[in-house]
């Protein structure tokens, strides 16, 4: 059931109780969950803070408290699930779900005792079943009683009750074929309903604005993580641009609002508080904490644009740099140690020479946060790195020690966790370019009829990288992007990609991921694999495992993965 007011009929219920909050290993949600622990914190909310890696370890988790907890709370997990029936909860435990993933399971929108949804009002569920449509609470006890009733009438004359008789079935036979209808009904509105997969609002903002600014609570520190929450949603492409620039347009007036004192004329701020500015950001990757030359190689729109991966490419970006008036080797050196008049003419410069070389959308609307006089950082940077932290490549720790490394990265104080997430981010990115170039230079990617299709070799260098959903997802958009640039067949951009990558070699599994197609300036956000994998699996019985919480991301033996892909091709033409 959807909540309007979340301070009385969400925050005001847990006050005084014992929460259980589960949070999803994601960017937006661990902002959202950062945000939900200071006010937490306010008034002395106790917490215990669990995070969840797929459905298994909500199972897992959720077994493991629930004597204790009656109150729960999921951010980025649970609402495309029947949260009833997969943890099968005793009846007085609570929960409270906020969740960008949609569609949202029925059950959760229409159960009104155990089951509150957190989401922005401002969403569009127009797309939601009725009621009537989906459930039906009536029984068979109509007939029951034809039946009792033609029994208890056999005293009737032999006619007259041959008459009963004949009513009664025909009544049944009506309400069997009206069921009938019903349920084919039924049926084609959920395939409708769930046939594509997409993500709303981000959940940091949900918290934000319907929590903490409504409670006059909300902070530059919260208003930061919202912005790197809704940041991680386009990087990543969960979202449409025009989503974000709306969401951004919002954001921006709480920007405003809580940072129109802290501006060069006060001097009298302290050098350790955090100001927020809007500003027009370059699709530049991490270009401030690297090398101008090295972004604009390793960025998806510039890489793709340009296509680095070729000789003619290369050249092409020389020329670019060129015609800026950068000096090469101005530009390979790190950004910081570049001549001040340069750094300081960077952005206008490319600006005139975008349009020239057919960079028309260089630039995205953002923010930028600076600490006191020193650190400044773009959300888009603290996405990646954050990002990097949680899909780490350091084989001796653990998932959960992955996560709160990232967790605490966001805080002032740990300013080192930060700067070393972006040093692994750029090891991420340097890794999936090098994969893109030899899928590219190899022709591994394979166009298998109604889909494109790449498979990444265990054995090589970066493959490592590859087995964390995020990062893979991230290789998956840079392929297709980069495919389509590459290609001369005007039909690549109407094909989706599904990318293959081993995911633990001791156990022969791999990780599937599946990509829309693009459209016009974008790749699309609704996903019609998740419900095609499921197809699949079912029909060639593949040991396939369902875990994430996205349903285009998949785990599977990789001895089933021809039959797999062979029943893909033959679900989907």
């Amino acid at each position: 059931m959807f909540i309007a007011d979340f301070r009385k009929d969400f925050f005001d219920v847990i006050l005084h109780q014992r929460v259980l909050v589960l949070v999803a290993v994601d960017v937006d949600a661990i902002c959202a969950c950062r945000i939900l622990q200071s006010l937490f914190q306010c008034d002395h909310v106790q917490y215990t803070l669990v995070p969840v890696t797929g459905r298994q370890d909500l199972e897992k988790a959720f077994l493991e408290h629930s004597e204790q907890i009656k109150h729960v709370v999921m951010i980025n997990c649970g609402a495309n699930i029947d949260i009833l029936d997969v943890l099968q909860p005793d009846e007085n435990v609570m929960f409270y779900i906020c969740d960008s993933h949609r569609p949202i399971d029925l059950v959760n929108v229409y159960n009104e005792t155990q089951v509150k949804l957190l989401m922005k009002r401002e969403d569009d569920f127009s797309n939601i079943p009725d009621y009537d449509k989906i459930f039906r609470d009536d029984d068979d006890s109509e007939e029951d009683e034809d039946d009792s009733g033609n029994e208890s009438d056999s005293s009737a004359p032999s006619g007259k009750r041959r008459r009963l008789d004949e009513d009664s079935l025909e009544r049944r036979m009506e309400r069997r074929r009206e069921r009938r209808l019903w349920e084919e009904e039924r049926q084609d509105i959920l395939f409708r309903y769930e046939e594509f997969t997409y993500h709303g609002t981000s959940s940091a903002i949900v918290l934000y604005e319907e929590l903490a600014w409504k409670m006059s609570k909300d902070t530059n520190e919260m208003l930061w993580l919202t912005i790197i929450g809704l940041m991680s949603q386009i990087i990543i492409g969960k979202i449409e641009r025009d989503k974000y620039v709306s969401d951004v347009d919002e954001l921006n007036r709480h920007v405003s609002r809580l940072n129109h004192a802290l501006n060069d004329q006060d001097m009298a701020v302290s050098v350790d508080c955090l100001r927020i500015a809007f500003n027009r950001e370059l699709r530049l990757s991490l270009y401030r904490h690297w090398s101008i030359f090295d972004s604009l190689c390793h960025s998806v729109y510039t890489a793709c644009s340009f296509k680095v991966w070729t000789m003619k490419g290369k050249k092409r970006l020389h020329e670019f740099l060129a015609d800026m008036g950068l000096p090469l080797v101005q530009c390979k050196q790190k950004y910081s140690a570049m001549d001040m008049a340069l750094r300081e003419s960077f952005s206008e410069w490319i600006n005139k020479s975008a349009e020239k070389f057919g960079l028309d959308d260089i630039f995205l609307p953002s923010f930028q946060a600076q600490y006191g006089y020193k650190n400044k950082f773009c959300a888009a940077d603290v996405v990646h790195a954050v990002g990097a932290i949680l899909e780490s490549v350091d084989k001796d720790k653990t998932a959960e020690q992955k996560f709160l490394r990232a967790y605490d990265s966001l805080a002032r104080k740990n300013l080192d966790y930060l700067l070393s997430g972006l040093d692994a981010a750029k090891k991420q990115l340097i890794a999936i370019m090098e994969q893109v170039r030899t899928l590219l230079d190899m022709n591994h990617v394979i166009c298998a009829g109604p889909f494109l299709y790449a498979y990444i070799q265990g054995g090589s260098a970066d493959a490592q990288f590859f087995s964390h959903p995020i990062c893979l997802t991230m290789l998956a958009r840079f392929t297709l992007e980069a495919y389509i640039n590459a290609s001369k067949s005007k039909r690549a951009k109407t094909l989706p990609l599904v990318m293959c990558a081993p995911l633990d070699l001791d156990r022969g599994t791999s990780i599937v991921v599946g990509i829309p197609p693009k459209r016009e300036q974008e790749i699309l956000v609704k996903n019609f694999f998740g419900r095609a994998f499921e197809q699949a699996g079912e029909k060639t019985h593949s040991r396939t495992l369902f875990d994430n919480f996205e349903s285009s991301v998949i785990e599977m033996k990789t001895e089933d993965r021809s039959k797999f892909f062979d029943a893909l091709i033959s679900l989907l033409s």
